[in-house]
């Protein structure tokens, strides 16, 4: 991947788009974006591609970006997905020039339609959608002609009036464009302009009962900000020629905007469908929007992504024509850098098994001694220096670093078996307590008071250093695990529903973790690194409650070696 002279915009085939309609003074080298929601549900990392892209281009060549909340369907949209909107724009990083609304510009898209009505090109249709959609035909088949597609002008425009004045039931009629019923492009096909729908807006409340389509809208509010490059995925390729029929058909300056469309962003055993998404949300099927197994920016905030390693991924993967599914690992890749190098260390057990210093030296009233350790806070950064950590005769390790039957190749705690505990002393196994089922549930161990800090002093080595934390001075904690939310790689491949491949052991709910007191100083939303388990983020709302990130195995490296990359 070449990275541009500072100063100079990356090339791709949207910044060299660009860059030509600079050179040829199109806008008069004016660059103006914008990124247009509609507030039906909570963004997701495709949107983070959306985002990187619009901003990211007006950034680069001086120009400006709107963030445009596209708020034409009442019946699904919600103050609450503004809001979500808004923070996660915000989260990424981005500062909008202006926050407008398709609700602003509802007047004048009204007296536009009017225009193109009185000039033969727009009319009422009193059939229902089902008529209108069976009319339209199909690829390669005919559409036929609704027979109101010649009303009188002024019949038509008496109608549209009656329309927003309320005196027709929803689903009554609707407003087409006239243009061609028998165009190869089906967008072309007298698409529809008004619908009549009495739902409650967000902005304007009960003003208007008709709402503008999403392609009537979305080119005129373009035009009224004086957006010159409207970018959006590939999905819309067929739509532009409709995009600017409608320009082209208006009283508009000269400079139109421009749609370019790139190819949008999917990951491995993800959704990213609006409506997939509200339905895993409605149904319970997860915790809600913020959900840290989902790919919304809110779920990923919640979870630990950094904000910067979501932009960084949008960056790398591109601006192609091509759509592609690139590896969820990858997004975790770039996750793990970043985290490597910012996380603060600590020391924690999930799964605690207790061990007892049958040999550890005790206070003359009969207390046992308490020893502290400094202990490096990030390997990876001096600057933020070390901790004490206190030790003394019992503490807790993990449940898997103790076999009582240890398979072959197993160098961690087994009887008789001398391991490390990291920055304290070499202890040795001799005796186990078990429980009524026969569980071991207590270890008994020796240490070697000649090895503190962790290195022999004949320099004698072994072969595990495990992480620790003092049973009396521990504090509990919950940790969350999470694996796929999707057990396909491609959801709903083989099916056709998503919800199909959902993974029942996406999450495990740890309780009774015991973690270095250090822990509960961890800032809500602070992501830590659990010592030879994974990244954690700390819960924003819930104390003591720490989402495992990611884990500390580069699996998109593995990928990558398997494909001889």
């Amino acid at each position: 991947m070449t990275t541009p002279e500072p100063g100079v915009p990356a090339s791709d085939f949207v910044r060299d788009t660009v860059r030509r309609d600079n050179e040829q003074g199109t806008y008069g080298g004016r660059v103006q974006t914008r990124f247009p929601p509609e507030p039906n549900g909570y963004l997701h990392i495709g949107h983070a591609k959306a985002i990187t892209v619009d901003f990211g281009v007006a950034e680069d060549f001086g120009g400006i970006c709107n963030l445009r909340f596209d708020d034409t369907n009442p019946e699904t949209e919600e103050d609450e997905f503004v809001r979500s909107i808004l923070a996660d724009v915000a989260w990424l990083g981005y500062t909008p020039n202006e926050v407008v609304y398709a609700s602003d510009y509802f007047e004048q898209l009204y007296h536009w339609a009017e225009h193109l009505i009185k000039h033969g090109l727009a009319y009422v249709d009193e059939q229902d959608t089902e008529a209108i959609s069976v009319q339209r035909g199909g690829y390669g088949n005919p559409g036929i002609e609704s027979p109101f597609r010649d009303t009188p002008v002024q019949e038509n425009l008496a109608k549209f009036h009656g329309m927003r004045a309320g005196k027709y039931a929803d689903g009554a009629m609707v407003l087409r464009a006239k243009i061609d019923m028998q165009h190869e492009n089906m967008q072309l096909r007298d698409p529809i302009m008004y619908r009549i729908r009495r739902g409650h807006h967000h902005r304007t409340g009960d003003a208007w009962c008709i709402y503008p389509t999403y392609d009537w809208a979305h080119g005129q509010s373009d035009a009224i900000e004086r957006v010159t490059h409207s970018l959006c995925t590939l999905e819309f390729d067929s739509h532009r020629p409709l995009y600017d029929w409608f320009l082209e058909h208006l009283p508009l300056p000269a400079e139109k905007p421009k749609q370019v469309e790139f190819a949008r962003l999917e990951l491995t055993h993800t959704v990213t469908s609006k409506r997939r998404l509200a339905t895993l949300v409605n149904e319970g099927l997860v915790d809600g929007w913020d959900d840290p197994r989902l790919p919304t920016l809110s779920g990923l905030r919640r979870r630990g992504y950094p904000a910067s390693a979501i932009t960084d991924f949008c960056r790398y993967v591109g601006v192609t024509r091509t759509n592609s599914r690139p590896s969820i690992e990858l997004l975790e890749s770039f996750v793990r850098k970043q985290l490597n190098a910012t996380a603060q260390r600590r020391m924690a057990v999930i799964r605690p098994l207790r061990v007892v210093l049958t040999n550890w030296p005790t206070e003359a009233d009969g207390t046992p001694v308490v020893e502290y350790f400094d202990v490096v806070n990030n390997p990876e950064d001096e600057a933020d220096g070390v901790r004490q950590v206190p030790f003394t005769g019992e503490l807790y390790i993990e449940q898997e670093d103790f076999a009582e039957v240890p398979p072959p190749k197993y160098f961690r705690l087994s009887p008789g078996r001398e391991v490390r505990l990291r920055g304290a002393y070499f202890i040795t196994a001799t005796d186990v307590v078990k429980d009524a089922d026969g569980r071991v549930v207590e270890v008994h161990c020796t240490y070697d008071p000649q090895t503190r800090g962790g290195n022999a002093s004949d320099g004698r080595k072994v072969k595990s250093t495990m992480h620790w934390v003092s049973a009396a001075h521990a504090v509990d904690a919950t940790a969350v695990l999470y694996d796929r939310l999707f057990s396909a790689e491609v959801p709903g491949a083989e099916t056709g529903e998503p919800l199909d491949d959902l993974n029942p052991a996406s999450r495990e709910v740890l309780a009774g973790c015991k973690v270095e007191a250090a822990l509960a100083d961890t800032a809500p939303g602070q992501v830590v690194q659990f010592e030879r388990i994974g990244y954690f983020a700390h819960d924003p709302r819930t104390p003591m409650l720490f989402h495992r990130t990611v884990g500390l195995k580069d699996e998109w490296a593995a990928i990558q070696k398997r494909q001889g990359k």
